[in-house]
């Protein structure tokens, strides 16, 4: 049977699947469109089985608010290689991922994973189509959300760090102050807003460590605690967000800086999405 390129053409568009793989199953399903379909998606589960193993650890990281900005998504979506990484279309298809997240406001990966794309096939089931196209292991990596009076997001150049922040107000004013926050989450990585957000576990084990290093710095035993707070309290000024130097202007910190736009001003939520 004789497969024209209008057939090849318009499976390309419903699938992805490069234009060799889209003939050899149109043969397969003797010019099928649908069976075609289900040829190249059962491809892409073969593929995915055999590479289930494979360390998918390159890919890209987007975010982006909805329209109020009341509402931030940030996706990463992993591969295996920087090849594919830097590719437009995979680009695009984490895109499209995004947009449907921000469009539905999915509440977490598991229904982000349940909604269903353009091409009316859900993101998991698309993620396996993916795989089949490109030959690579695709996986949803990690999907993060806020929802605040105002959030902002801002992607590093080369879509390996992105960041979404919450403010506790919302208008014009504040944007300059939301991405600048954006910014210096991208660039030092807090682990909590302040030091009331850091957990318990964390606290303690700074503790114990700051006592371990003075007691090698051969500090005497009583000293110990003292010590080992006030190297808690570095710990809190150079690891939360409020209390870190402003990248912009080391003087003052992101507290003080934000309070310069309006004296209640303050982050409420933040995430960090980043490929090591």
């Amino acid at each position: 049977m004789k497969i024209t390129a209008q057939q090849v053409n318009e499976l390309r568009k419903l699938t992805g699947a490069g234009m060799m793989d889209c003939k050899k199953a149109l043969v397969e399903s003797e010019g099928d469109l649908e069976k075609a379909v289900d040829v190249l998606r059962k491809k892409g589960q073969k593929v995915a089985a055999n590479r289930a193993d494979r360390d998918a650890a390159e890919g890209v990281v987007l975010a982006k608010t909805n329209a109020d900005k009341t509402f931030a998504a940030a996706v990463m979506v992993n591969c295996e290689t920087d090849f594919v990484a830097k590719n437009s279309d995979f680009i695009g298809y984490a895109s499209s991922i995004l947009d449907l997240a921000i469009s539905n406001s999915a509440k977490n990966a598991d229904e982000l994973g349940s909604l269903k794309l353009d091409s009316g096939r859900t993101v998991a089931e698309s993620i396996l189509d993916q795989t089949g196209v490109i030959g690579e292991k695709i996986q949803l990596g990690r999907y993060e959300l806020v929802t605040a009076d105002s959030t902002y997001a801002y992607i590093h150049p080369g879509n390996r760090i992105a960041t979404i922040v919450g403010l506790n107000k919302a208008g014009d004013t504040f944007a300059e102050a939301g991405k600048d926050v954006a910014m210096q989450i991208a660039a030092m990585s807090p682990i909590a807003i302040d030091k009331d957000s850091v957990s318990e576990d964390v606290v303690k084990h700074e503790i114990e460590v700051g006592k371990d290093q003075a007691r090698q710095e051969g500090k005497p035993e009583a000293m110990l605690e003292k010590i080992a707070m006030g190297r808690l309290n570095k710990f809190f000024k150079e690891n939360t967000l409020l209390n870190q130097a402003f990248i912009k202007d080391g003087k003052k910190s992101v507290s003080q800086y934000l309070k310069e736009s309006d004296k209640d001003l303050t982050v409420v939520d933040f995430k960090r999405l980043a490929l090591a």
